[in-house]
């Protein structure tokens, strides 16, 4: 008798044969979904679904935020715009350490300039076919109309309202009835509604070609009545943000790192954001040796573990905005650093803390606390999405920047980049604060492509949890062979060993941190190898949340997955 047929884990893989796409909430893969059967390709649906991530997770997107992009078409050719702003170049450098005793205070002080709206728009002009107001329509009505507040925006809000508190503003959206909206309930934003409602407008009246009118509707962020405000909010109240930083600005197109893993060529964004370190600990791994090793067992998460200490190592010691620091990534990733890096995982015994460097300068840390230490409800974090559509062409970004901890600008909906928050105080650290330099960036969208022709656009929210969880979903998927759904949904882990990439930026030294899946004796090993092990709830969104489509050329299939860990959904056809 055949037994019956059970779903192994909370979402079952899901598979097509024209297009893809999945993001982290269902109106939003809903939203690109319907921009792919209208005929529109990958980069029209992933933009649209972005923007509208910056409605639907109003508290971890910002719509004048960031929004890192990769962009594969499907002739080959594979590009990333970073989509991050940069401090305003009348900062002073040294300002956090001179009058803020080295910290990086909330409020206007951390603004950057806002990337997302150009890097959207920069990407529809150059790989889309689409217009602006096309692809903006399901944001201007997710804004305009509302939706349904889901558990994770409640808990957000919940969590942050403090924040919000500060100024009128934020309250108004954040907190309309003067509590933290309950799930259930529906969240409407009228101001962003108008924002973007304005730069459509204003593409609608332009005229001449599509390029010239998405140009349009960028110039009215950038440099006319929406900049106005963000300016005018910025001169009365003490902030650094002026007209030219925001007319001068415009997304930069950045070499695509590429590192050969198997049969896989891994497509990460470069050192001004974390991207590369996905690369370097797989090599790692590899390096050291997995074979054998079974799933989730101490021996494998204890070696995973170690491999992201040098990586993050690795990070704090040398990365930085590529054009204000020489950041040796090719030496990083090459093949003597890496077996290093390998030889120094001591297979049973944790390393105390964050490894110093092989090379060049080893940065100070900061004094290492307990979990139980922490100072503070940290800002909230980023979305994700991927699409692959019917020609083969793949989108991946990663749009973040929330909303309580700087102001909102009266009248518009939206919080400047609040970004400057992932730069050190010190302007002598490699990722330290400079006019005109970016923060170093956490989300890192990214790709890889198998020699068969297949394609694979993965990605997630998280701050530094982010490579921890987009690795180990890599290695689940291609190396322990599971299904992509599969890959996504087992248990993970994590370490805290490195000062987090957020201000007050807390170093946690030993600590691991496990959902609260993994069989008991795996818990026991980790704490005899010298891990502080503490347990996360299971499917915790702490422990982040990642999206993928793989487009398997073997079999014609186009697999996709959504996160059970957010309110994510992958649709296909």
């Amino acid at each position: 008798m055949t037994a019956p047929f059970s779903w192994t884990a909370p979402n079952p893989a899901i598979l097509g044969t024209r297009h893809s796409a999945s993001s982290g909430h269902y109106l939003a893969s809903s939203a690109a979904f319907a921009i792919l059967e209208a005929g529109g390709n990958a980069v029209d649906a992933g933009c649209c679904a972005g923007m509208a991530l910056a409605v639907l997770h109003a508290d971890e997107v910002n719509f004048a935020g960031v929004a890192p992009i990769m962009i594969r078409m499907a002739d080959g050719e594979t590009v990333s715009l970073d989509g991050l702003g940069v401090w305003p170049r009348r900062i002073p450098a040294d300002l956090f350490m001179t009058e803020h005793d080295g910290t990086i205070p909330t409020g206007l002080l951390r603004t950057v300039v806002p990337a997302a709206p150009d890097a959207w728009i920069t990407a529809l002009r150059d790989y889309g076919t689409m217009t602006f107001a096309r692809v903006a329509e399901a944001a201007l009505r997710l804004a305009r109309d509302g939706f349904a507040v889901f558990p994770l925006l409640a808990n957000g809000i919940a969590n942050r309202q403090a924040g919000y508190r500060k100024w009128p503003a934020n309250e108004k959206i954040y907190l309309p009835a003067g509590r933290p909206p309950e799930v259930g309930e529906r969240f409407v934003q009228r101001d962003l509604a108008r924002t973007i409602q304005l730069m459509i407008d204003a593409e609608r009246a332009a005229g001449g070609s599509r390029a010239s009118a998405l140009e349009a509707a960028r110039a009215v962020f950038y440099e006319g009545e929406i900049a106005e405000r963000i300016v005018a909010y910025h001169e009365e109240n003490g902030g650094y943000l002026g007209r030219d930083d925001l007319a001068e600005f415009r997304s930069r197109y950045e070499p695509v790192v590429e590192t050969r893993w198997r049969d896989f060529t891994l497509l990460t964004c470069g050192a001004w954001c974390q991207g590369p370190i996905l690369a370097e600990a797989l090599l790692i791994l590899e390096a050291f040796g997995l074979d054998g090793m079974e799933h989730n067992g101490a021996e494998y998460i204890h070696a995973s573990i170690e491999a992201l200490k040098a990586v993050f190592a690795d990070r704090e010691h040398h990365f930085g905005d590529p054009a204000f620091v020489d950041v040796p990534l090719e030496r990083i990733l090459g093949r003597e650093h890496i077996a290093m890096r390998a030889a120094g995982i001591d297979p049973d015994r944790a390393h105390p803390g964050l490894p110093p460097a092989l090379f060049g300068e080893t940065q100070t840390l900061p004094d290492a606390i307990s979990a139980a230490e922490l100072r503070h409800i940290g800002e909230g974090g980023t979305s994700y999405v991927c699409v692959v559509d019917r020609w083969g062409n793949a989108f991946s970004a990663t749009p973040s920047d929330g909303a309580s901890t700087a102001p909102v600008i009266p009248g518009t909906g939206i919080v400047p980049s609040l970004r400057g928050l992932q730069s050190r105080p010190d302007p002598a650290h490699p990722a330290g604060v400079a006019p005109g330099k970016r923060p170093r960036l956490t989300p890192n969208p990214a790709m890889a492509v198998r020699d068969d022709g297949s394609v694979m656009p993965f990605g997630c929210p998280g701050g530094d949890m982010q490579v921890q969880a987009m690795l180990q979903v890599f290695v689940n998927a291609f190396h322990f062979g599971m299904d992509l759904q599969e890959a996504v949904n087992a248990p993970r882990f994590s370490t805290w060993s490195f000062p987090n990439s957020f201000a007050p930026f807390d170093y946690l030294a030993a600590h691991v941190f496990l959902e609260d899946r993994f069989d008991d004796e795996v818990y026991v090993e980790l704490e005899r190898r010298g891990h502080d092990v503490r347990r996360w709830p299971p499917y915790t969104r702490d422990a982040a949340a990642v999206e993928a489509i793989y487009l398997n050329a073997r079999t014609g299939f186009l697999e996709s997955a959504a996160d059970p860990r957010q309110p994510a959904q992958a649709v296909v056809s």
